[in-house]
């Protein structure tokens, strides 16, 4: 895979380690991590349990800070910053998706996508909304506007985190398990919209324990004991699209079936 190296550097990690006190124990979760990531990548972490997965993906969503190191994300060091600091950074410059959703229960797909931009005194009333609906009929929820969390199914649920994630224009998508309770067929939508949105120059973080995912990705970084052990570029990226297309039709026949059941409920 050709890399442009011309590409802005948005997550940079330098030598980050991290380090708790367990009772009388110090546990080493991070053991000098390195790595950037440029704009328009769409780069895959992985490792089993203990690897160090957790904690790197609460370094990359400035929940978290170094023991030591440095991280710095879309030009700003993030270290030495406060928690508010952080959090004000975090609202501009991530877009987070998260296995289980986290919508707001009894409340519209709007609203739910609306949430980040209330702390963004930029927008009014009325551009929050406009943003929330753009960003809603971009990941195919036009039709789902008003719809409210429990009259969704799952996939819808997660088009809207994925909304969520993307209307305050973040520098870059952090997807933890984004796929991880989604059926098959589910799955494979959820593949087809990131492909997409790593066509439209997004850049991506997706962090996963299912090795498959990674064969759709450009990128991928492998964590073992805290440590990076293997980070390569694919040099065959698969076409979630012609995947989804393929599978068995009865199995996509069922998937759609309990999608639908579901999203009835």
């Amino acid at each position: 895979m050709e890399i442009d190296e011309n590409a802005k550097i948005v997550i940079e990690l330098r030598n980050v380690k991290r380090k708790f006190k367990v009772g009388d124990e110090v546990v080493y979760a991070l053991r000098g991590v390195s790595f950037a990531v440029r704009q328009g990548e769409f780069v895959t972490i992985m490792g089993t349990s203990g690897s160090g997965k957790s904690t790197l993906l609460n370094q990359l969503g400035c929940l978290d800070t170094p023991s030591s190191g440095e991280y710095i994300l879309d030009g700003v060091a993030v270290r030495k910053m406060s928690k508010n600091q952080r959090a004000r950074l975090r609202n501009r410059k991530i877009g987070f998706v998260f296995q289980n959703y986290n919508l707001l229960p009894k409340t519209t797909a709007i609203e739910n996508v609306e949430l980040p931009l209330m702390y963004n005194s930029e927008y009014s009333a009325r551009q929050r909304r406009e943003a929330a609906i753009t960003v809603l009929k971009e990941v195919g929820l036009g039709n789902r506007l008003e719809h409210k969390s429990n009259q969704m199914s799952g996939g819808q649920m997660q088009r809207v985190a994925i909304a969520r994630a993307l209307v305050n224009n973040p520098a870059v998508i952090l997807a933890d398990e984004a796929t991880g309770n989604l059926d098959t067929h589910t799955s494979f939508e959820m593949l087809v919209l990131f492909q997409k949105l790593y066509a439209q120059g997004r850049t991506i973080i997706f962090v996963t324990h299912n090795p498959d995912i990674a064969r759709y990705s450009s990128r991928n970084i492998f964590l073992r004991d805290g440590r990076i052990v293997d980070d390569k570029y694919n040099d065959n990226i698969l076409s979630a699209r012609e995947a989804l297309d393929n599978l068995p039709a009865e199995e996509a026949f069922e998937d759609s079936l309990m999608e639908e059941a579901a999203g009835d409920n």
